[in-house]
């Protein structure tokens, strides 16, 4: 067992004795992404026999989401704020839920009651020197959901690098499970040709000193490619993964010129391999906080020189943009797009871009389109839009009529679709 004082030694328990805590009707909150709480998921997953009606809301599931398997709707249903991999199905199904709501808003959601929180499980570090936990790769929603819920599992796990900023103190934790296991692991994406000439082209927009809000997948990281002979750059970002570390021990990033946390990786979530953990491991460069202030538009719009760059699913020739959903079905969600477009939108000497491939399905379909498809929503509005980059160019949308909208953005359209593209636009003029 750690070290621990001895008055705290009546909250260690077994993840079955712990979970005996989750009742029928109860919502429960899940920590985030790759900072899952494994063994506590297992472990609820066991009684699923003996519970009926239990909400679980999570984001980012990077575990297998077995909660959301068929045959656990009558004693799970999954309520997610953004769909992956092993959880998508059951949306599609009918047998779990999506909650639209912009990142940032969610911990208000738990504060006010707005969806109570009956019981957290989270993942933290051992107490440090100073008797606290940290939250290693997961404070975003995880830590207000803890602050708000009835009752806190920890799942306790020397895996999990000890990062700064959001932390917890074991008088908050009601139950605590010793379970150490391998944090799970984003591997690096594969970078074709199409990346890395967007990724060029989004470079191409960055200057020195300029602080970074980056997703997740092969484009941003094929961005960071080309950013090595940049100078003093700096990262405020929803969440940075490997390349940011490459970058980072070349002397590139250096958050030097940043306009607040100077000196600091601010980020509210982290998604990687081991490369990243390491690097993150008590690094006192390296801070985490909650998903409502990193994520607030606000904050992010007093950064200068603030460079917002997420992707999307489709851009419509008026320049909207659907990131989140493939004709009516639900694909991902809002997560953090918004609130960086508006942040950097504001920002002085700020860019907010859209970088995608110019197809889909192999080739067979236009991102770039006449209309977003039916049934789809609009994630971000056309009058947020500011730059589309595709590996054919770029379209600087702010300030363009309709009109040079539309020409600009099949302008950077694949070839084999711009003939087509312009005659929809003179046909409906």
């Amino acid at each position: 067992m750690t070290d621990i004082n001895p008055r705290y030694k009546d909250k260690f328990v077994s993840a079955a004795e712990a979970l005996r805590a989750v009742k029928s009707g109860d919502r429960v909150v899940v920590g985030h992404a790759t900072g899952e709480p494994q063994a506590l998921i297992e472990a609820l997953v066991a009684r699923a026999p003996e519970l009926c009606d239990v909400e679980i809301v999570h984001m980012v599931a990077m575990g297998p989401a077995k909660y959301a398997q068929p045959g656990m709707e009558g004693s799970f249903r999954h309520n997610g704020f953004f769909l992956g991999g092993s959880t998508r199905k059951a949306v599609e199904e009918g047998r779990a839920d999506f909650t639209p709501c912009f990142f940032s808003e969610v911990p208000r959601l738990f504060r006010s009651g707005a969806l109570p929180v009956d019981v957290a499980l989270i993942q933290v570090t051992p107490p440090g020197a100073d008797g606290f936990c940290s939250y290693g790769v997961s404070a975003d929603y995880t830590q207000p959901a803890a602050e708000s819920a009835r009752i806190v599992i920890a799942q306790m796990n020397r895996s999990m690098p000890r990062t700064g900023g959001s932390k917890i103190a074991l008088d908050a934790i009601h139950y605590v499970v010793e379970q150490d296991e391998p944090v799970l692991e984003l591997k690096p994406p594969q970078i074709g040709d199409i990346e890395r000439r967007i990724g060029e082209n989004v470079a191409g927009l960055i200057p020195d000193g300029a602080t970074l809000q980056l997703g997740i997948g092969a484009i941003p990281d094929a961005v960071l490619l080309f950013l090595n002979d940049k100078k003093d750059l700096g990262i405020h970002s929803e969440m940075f993964s490997d390349g940011v570390v490459h970058l980072a021990q070349r002397g590139v990033i250096t958050n030097a010129r940043k306009t607040i946390n100077p000196g600091k990786f601010v980020c509210t979530f982290l998604m990687g391999s081991r490369v990243l953990y390491d690097f993150v491991d008590r690094n006192p460069a390296v801070e985490l906080a909650p998903v409502d202030y990193v994520n607030d538009p606000f904050v992010i719009a007093r950064h200068d020189n603030m460079m917002s760059i997420n992707s999307a699913l489709q851009v419509d020739l008026m320049g909207q943009v659907n990131a989140e959903m493939i004709g009516a079905r639900q694909f991902s969600g809002v997560g953090g797009q918004v609130d960086f477009v508006r942040g950097a939108g504001r920002s002085k000497g700020g860019k907010s871009i859209i970088a995608m491939p110019s197809t889909a399905a192999g080739g067979k379909l236009s991102r770039i389109c006449l209309e977003i498809d039916r049934g789809a929503a609009v994630t971000t509005s056309r009058t947020d839009v500011h730059y589309v980059v595709t590996e054919f160019g770029v379209a600087d949308l702010r300030g363009k009529s309709l009109r040079r909208r539309a020409a600009a953005l099949i302008a950077i359209a694949h070839p084999d679709f711009r003939d087509m593209l312009a005659k929809a636009v003179r046909g409906a003029s």
